[in-house]
């Protein structure tokens, strides 16, 4: 399944790119669940970013590599790609996309996930869609 989410700030896209860090992610993360940073290492090939998610009864590690980045005349990207992941995924790679524009930048988010069967990635896919849609405010309020 896919989610893909454009969402434009007032911010020109190096600025973006320098802001795209440990204090950023943690804003980034949902009311639900809790979730802890164990390890940011940043957004470039190799770095990894490993994370404990707690579902109140039970906690659940979530630990992704930066496989790619790359850097173009107006812009900047990295992507993430879950090497451990909590048990309602079984894939995940995540494509960050930084485009430059004449008055801002569009932060793209655009998600690939599996969860082993077509009926659960259905059902995970509202739950994903929350999730990341409520980055756009935090995006605009911290790239303002």
């Amino acid at each position: 399944m896919n989610l893909r989410f454009g969402t434009k700030v007032d911010a020109d896209w190096q600025s973006v790119r320098e802001g795209f860090d440990e204090k950023l992610f943690k804003a980034l993360n949902p009311p639900f669940p809790p979730v802890k940073v164990v390890r940011f290492d940043g957004c470039h090939k190799d770095d990894v970013v490993s994370l404990e998610l707690n579902f109140l009864l039970f906690k659940q590690r979530w630990t992704s590599l930066i496989t790619e980045h790359g850097y173009s005349d107006n812009g900047f990207y990295f992507i993430d790609e879950g090497r451990k992941l909590p048990f309602f995924l079984k894939r995940w790679k995540h494509h960050h996309g930084l485009i430059g524009l004449k008055d801002g930048t569009e932060i793209i988010d655009d998600i690939s996930y599996g969860t082993g069967t077509l009926l659960t990635d259905w059902l995970m896919y509202p739950v994903l869609y929350v999730q990341f849609a409520v980055r756009k405010p935090v995006y605009q309020k911290y790239f303002g």
